[in-house]
């Protein structure tokens, strides 16, 4: 046998070699299957827990932070409101009720608006658990509301509202106690209330001070 075909013949052993490594190669690549790690988009309203099982999202307590929060703040996120409501006191209803003296109101029941069936059939009042609860996802707390507001995310923002929508009255509700801060943790799941969160409701001087300007 020549050099010549001893020559073509390793060519193509090297080359059906060369071939044979990168069709494996392909193949692997192509068709391995990975470990799923998890979901590529969160399921909204569910969280996992080391034992696999699941929780309902709830929204962060904020009953703590109404005393101290700064109510110009809460003020200036309710013009996102302002094209559905009105807050002045004996102001217009609109496409949403007028919201003077919201704070301890019956849902559903100012007088003269016309609500839909599941608000007008709610029942409960508009206190601060249940406005926490709305302002963070309204259509999670009153599934099936015609209301399209998504809802406020920060627990400061829910916070600063609230507390601005508690000025909204001739008589202001109290602020929260700390039994009322205590019961709002344990309905939301949360065990601990930090020592500086419960002092701040015993020294409500700032917020009265700013409603009485």
């Amino acid at each position: 046998m020549g050099g010549m075909e001893f020559n073509k013949i390793f060519a193509a052993l090297l080359i059906a070699g060369i071939v044979a490594s990168l069709s494996g190669f392909i193949a692997k690549e192509t068709t391995d299957v990975h470990d799923l790690h998890e979901f590529a988009y969160p399921i909204e309203g569910m969280e996992g827990s080391a034992g696999g099982a699941t929780k309902e999202a709830m929204p962060e307590p904020i009953l703590a932070m109404i005393a101290g929060v700064d109510v110009a703040h809460g003020e200036k996120l309710s013009r996102a409101c302002a094209a559905c409501h009105s807050f002045n006191k004996g102001g217009p209803d609109a496409t949403g009720p007028n919201l003077w003296n919201i704070m301890n109101r019956g849902i559903g029941k100012k007088a003269g608006f016309s609500y839909s069936g599941v608000v007008a059939d709610h029942g409960g009042q508009w206190d601060y658990l249940m406005l926490n609860k709305f302002l963070w996802k309204p259509k999670k707390a009153m599934e099936g509301t015609k209301m399209n507001y998504i809802g406020l995310k920060k627990p400061e923002d829910r916070a600063a509202m609230i507390a601005w929508l508690r000025t909204l009255s001739d008589s202001p509700v109290a602020l929260p106690s700390e039994t009322a801060i205590l019961e709002e943790a344990k309905e939301l799941e949360i065990s601990e209330i930090t020592e500086p969160a419960k002092e701040s409701v015993k020294e409500p001087e700032a917020l009265e001070d700013n409603l009485n300007h």
